[in-house]
């Protein structure tokens, strides 16, 4: 089955601080699927590093420096519904607490990392389009079984 995961979860260094946060629970998913990675912060044109954004309570994206990110991240959302489409991706891999693909949690965008159920931008659009979203913390059940 083909996945589509947060590029950042695979090991790209594409999060806003220039990092990544490989999920071993993930990687290992590779044994068994094709894991297609996306970033839709990068795909929306967002560089890295680039400043922390959150979503705020009307619904647009913010930067920490006040700069209005929302067209970015619907974009990158976009592209990467596109990408799943031209795939055959029904199932996506999300980083938790991500405005873009928090399938969950994001933080309430105060930016005090208070955080609050609700999804990201990406997890949003992918799921209005039947997508199934999950948090990397989510991927037991794709997990092969073991004896």
């Amino acid at each position: 089955m083909r996945i589509l995961v947060s590029a950042c979860l695979l090991g790209q260094k594409c999060r806003y601080d220039g990092n990544e946060r490989p999920c071993r629970a993930v990687l290992e998913l590779a044994e068994e699927h094709e894991l297609i990675p996306v970033c839709p912060e990068c795909l929306g044109g967002l560089p890295t590093p680039r400043c922390p954004s959150e979503i705020q309570n009307d619904g647009s994206v913010l930067m920490n420096n006040g700069a209005d990110v929302t067209v970015a991240y619907q974009k990158g959302a976009e592209k990467t519904l596109q990408i799943c489409m031209k795939t055959g991706c029904r199932i996506a891999i999300l980083k938790e607490k991500s405005p873009s693909c928090g399938p969950s949690l994001i933080y309430d965008g105060s930016f005090t990392g208070h955080v609050i159920k609700g999804s990201g931008i990406t997890a949003r659009k992918l799921r209005e389009n039947g997508i199934t979203v999950l948090s990397e913390l989510e991927t037991d059940f794709l997990q092969k079984k073991r004896s």
